[in-house]
């Protein structure tokens, strides 16, 4: 047994991939996107045709709305193809209007059902982990609309998100990493601070042992990796979220893999169940500089690449 079927035993594989055309090889049971993705995709020759499609289709249109036609037209695609379900994610340039994100997540789910597809099952909405977006999420939450809250770095935010009854959360588990190596400069131990003891790790093994104690339904669904170890450290967490990259590196091994992580065996003794109201969410939150900076680096870089997005529909349309 490979090293991918294996993690198969005990948590659901989701590919990060707006190639959908990979996902026949990897055959994960879900499939998550992002702007930057799917910004990715439609610059290859094999993909450019669906933006190229949308454009001259929607023509006349708010480039907003084509945007998010052409995400629900991966999406689709995509799930033509898994079993399960797909992250579809509202523009990152909202992250701090809570209407303007539940208005946005409401009309992809309106474009998917137009589509046939069983939104409630088959979709989830992706929403970066502000206060803002956490509060949108319930509410898209109760009105039957599954979230996947991301740019999740902070034990303050999976806190918040699981109070909110929000569906999953994708802690990002590179990104600390990138964070606690780039601060300790030359001082970094890279052998030191791998596997268990890796900061990203830790981070989710954290936020999946407190909800298992104390019975939070929301799933824990690691994401942004930059090495199969931290992968294997995790295998057991809700979900994994992989690159086609990593799911290669992964059935290629046939190294043994260890269960890391077993809800049953969340710790006995007690974590104090927290809760927030806005102002100790944003002190918390503010008081996590790894967080703080992360959170805003990652707005800006999914905000950024949806302006690249829109630019290179603009000169499609030309």
């Amino acid at each position: 047994m490979n090293q991918l079927d294996a993690l198969r035993q005990w948590t659901t594989v989701v590919a990060d991939t707006g190639d959908f055309k990979q996902l026949a090889i990897s055959r994960p049971q879900d499939a998550t996107t992002n702007p930057s993705l799917i910004l990715k995709a439609v610059q290859k020759p094999e993909y450019r045709p669906l933006l190229d499609e949308a454009v001259g289709k929607h023509a006349g249109k708010p480039l907003d709305e084509v945007i998010d036609r052409l995400l629900v037209r991966f999406g689709t695609e995509i799930l033509s193809i898994i079993p399960g379900r797909v992250s579809t994610e509202v523009d990152a340039r909202l992250s701090f209007d809570t209407a303007a994100t539940i208005a946005r997540g409401e009309r992809i789910v309106a474009l998917y059902r137009a589509e046939g597809i069983d939104t409630e099952k088959r979709l989830l909405i992706k929403v970066a982990s502000t206060w803002e977006g956490i509060e949108a999420a319930r509410a898209l939450e109760q009105k039957g609309i599954r979230t996947n809250l991301t740019l999740l770095f902070s034990f303050a935010q999976a806190v918040a998100c699981g109070a909110a009854g929000v569906q999953l959360i994708s802690p990002f588990v590179g990104r600390i990493y990138d964070w606690y190596k780039k601060s300790a400069g030359a001082q970094w131990n890279e052998a030191a601070s791998a596997g268990a003891n890796d900061p990203g790790v830790k981070s989710v093994r954290q936020i999946f042992e407190y909800y298992k104690q104390h019975g939070i339904k929301t799933e824990v669904m690691g994401a942004s990796f930059r090495n199969v170890g931290q992968i294997r450290a995790l295998a057991g967490c809700d979900l994994l979220t992989i690159s086609p990259e990593l799911l290669a590196e992964l059935a290629a091994s046939n190294e043994p893999l260890a269960h890391a992580l077993d809800a049953s065996a969340a710790p006995t003794a007690d974590m104090q169940k927290l809760s927030y109201d806005e102002a100790g969410f944003r002190f918390a939150l503010n008081e996590d500089a790894m967080a703080t900076e992360k959170l805003s680096e990652g707005i800006r870089a999914f905000a950024a690449d949806a302006v690249k997005l829109e630019k290179l529909m603009q000169e499609s349309g030309k």
